[in-house]
């Protein structure tokens, strides 16, 4: 996913485009561009690296001029390179171009284009969207039409702000989130709130199919048929949750400490708001639940605990693979969609397939105005806040709040009254206890094989854990039921083989004990984490007692994510920016 921004206004848009760029850099930092318009004329400046260093190598916040535009890339077509970086102009350097997406249709654009002799720079698909404003804006000399006929053309999902030499503005949005900031002064379309935040909380939220233009002296909004259209201004207060990394070396360890305060406000919930999640899910004759990587986790999660409590039967399902299962789904069906951004586009896809099929559709997500949550019937907040850190710490520890209070709802309080704070005293103990858990990272620091056992509930967080490792510390890891250790995974312990066991003292206790006396046999280094201590571990990462086993999944996951981030220092790797990922995957 990449991060767009355009800004009009009466201040220098460059040092303005930079910093907003550095606020967004987590939804990509392959290269950065910013561009900028000085009368009439259009300054580009690109290249490999993340805002800090192509700014620092070019000087993009010295650019002149009052309007512009700013892109940092995560790759999809093409290569990282100086010439594939954003913003893309055509053959007469009278437009300019930044592009969130896929345009699937972009080799039939280009070879056209080619065709009628133009002449491109570079490999992305983005790079045709200026090339066709271009042809339209020289036959009809108006930016509307230009913006019109250009997507029209364009099939896929897309979000794109482009700057014209008269001075005018422009963006367009179809399965993209782009967003209007509405400043003293200004104008801003950008990808994201963290984009403008700091200037205005003011937005509107462009529908798919929306088009906006932003001359000298107003704002126009219509819709690809060049039709008006009206959107309301929208506050979004919320996302000024402190977007800097504050005391912390990174954004994914202050996120992981905070933990101890999102867990509670996730299970804050509106009463009526939960109620109507919950009778929709009790009216279901069928209920399916999907999310991608982290959100997955959750979903297997939540399967086995509204089995287990509400007696409620449930098919999870990764998101990429749900337009396979469509068959057995009709207008009696529920799909609950998990989604931390709300905007990963294998989650919206099975949405939007599902509503075509007449079912209702629930959400569970950290962003109320993200595409998922508004073609919902009903949705429910993680209310973690902005999440910078590419790999999800406290929204996936959110998401399973959430789960909770749902599944408590369902069956009239069987998990307790007070489960925010049991969760929030177990994050604090667990979270007092980092420097245990670095000093087991340096321990580990040379693995190259991780297997991290779990059975019954702990098997997704297996899943999870395994995930972290392999996105912070470049480390192959794998989650494995450990009642499946003799079916196959038993042949790969050896001398340098590194284990952690998930082994809470509930009911799978004794039976993963008895799966770390098989793995020591083999020579393999074994480290529990458990609120007991064993002889067998070779490490222990204690986690606290809790009254109900089914909500251990929340802080076992948490050394976890703590473990994941400090290998990832001991193998000088980035936390904050894992290699070829971004936060919200939206490209397909």
């Amino acid at each position: 996913m990449c991060s767009i921004i355009g800004y009009k206004g009466k201040s220098p848009a460059a040092p303005i485009l930079v910093n907003s760029l550095k606020r967004m850099e987590y939804r990509g930092y392959d290269s950065v561009g910013v561009a900028t318009l000085e009368g009439g004329k259009i300054l580009v400046k690109k290249g490999v690296g993340n805002v800090e260093k192509v700014n620092s190598n070019l000087a993009m916040e010295s650019m002149a001029g009052h309007a512009g535009v700013g892109h940092t890339r995560w790759a999809t077509h093409g290569a990282v390179t100086d010439s594939n970086a954003h913003p893309h102009s055509a053959c007469n350097n009278n437009i300019v171009v930044v592009h969130n997406g896929i345009i699937e249709n972009y080799k039939e654009l280009k070879e056209g284009l080619i065709s009628s002799g133009h002449v491109f720079t570079s490999q992305t698909d983005s790079e045709v969207i200026a090339h066709l404003l271009e042809v339209y804006y020289a036959q009809f000399s108006s930016v509307k039409k230009a913006m019109t006929e250009t997507c029209k053309k364009l099939r896929g999902a897309f979000a794109f702000v482009a700057v014209f030499n008269d001075g005018t503005i422009a963006g367009a949005r179809y399965e993209e989130p782009l967003i209007i900031g509405v400043a003293n002064g200004g104008y801003f379309l950008s990808s994201d709130v963290l984009g403008f935040i700091e200037f205005t909380d003011r937005a509107i939220f462009l529908d798919n199919r929306d088009i906006a233009i932003m001359d000298s002296t107003k704002l126009e909004l219509f819709n690809f048929e060049g039709e008006a259209v009206a959107r309301p201004i929208a506050q979004v207060a919320w996302e000024l949750g402190a977007a800097d990394k504050g005391k912390y070396a990174h954004y994914t360890l202050k996120e992981i400490n905070e933990q101890k305060s999102t867990l509670a406000d996730a299970m804050s919930q509106n009463v009526d708001t939960v109620e109507k999640f919950c009778d929709a899910i009790k009216s279901a004759a069928s209920l399916y639940i999907t999310g991608s990587g982290s959100s997955y986790h959750a979903a297997l999660v939540a399967k086995q605990v509204l089995a287990k409590f509400a007696k409620i039967r449930v098919e999870a399902v990764i998101s990429s693979e749900f337009q396979y299962v469509l068959e057995s789904m009709d207008s009696k069906s529920v799909l609950i969609a998990i989604s931390q951004s709300g905007e990963t586009a294998d989650v919206l896809n099975s949405a939007k397939l599902v509503k075509r099929m007449g079912a209702k559709i629930l959400s569970i997500v950290n962003v109320p105005t993200s595409s998922l949550a508004l073609q919902s019937d009903h949705f429910l907040l993680i209310n973690c806040g902005p999440e910078i850190g590419v790999a999800a710490t406290k929204s996936f520890t959110g998401q399973l709040a959430v789960i909770y209070n749902i599944i408590n709802r369902l069956c009239g309080g069987c998990l307790g009254a007070d489960i925010a704070s049991q969760l929030a005293a177990a994050a604090e103990k667990i979270l007092a206890g980092q420097e245990n858990i670095a000093k087991i990272a340096a321990q580990l620091k040379d693995a190259t094989d991780v297997y991290i056992l779990g059975r019954s509930i702990h098997y997704p967080i297996a899943l999870e854990g395994a995930l972290k490792l392999k996105e912070l510390a470049y480390v192959h890891a794998e989650g494995i039921a450990a009642g499946e250790l003799k079916h196959g995974p038993l042949a790969l312990m050896e001398k340098n083989t590194v284990v952690i066991l998930i082994n809470p003292h509930d009911s799978t206790f004794g039976d993963t004990i008895s799966n770390a006396h098989e793995i020591k046999a083999r020579g393999a280094t074994v480290i529990g984490i458990s609120d007991s201590k064993e002889e067998i571990y070779d490490y222990w990462i204690e986690i606290p007692r809790l009254e109900q086993e089914m909500l251990y999944p929340i802080e076992s996951v948490m050394p976890l994510q703590i473990l994941a981030y400090y290998m990832a220092l001991e193998r000088n790797a980035n936390p904050d920016y894992p290699r070829n990922l971004a936060k919200s995957v939206t490209v397909r």
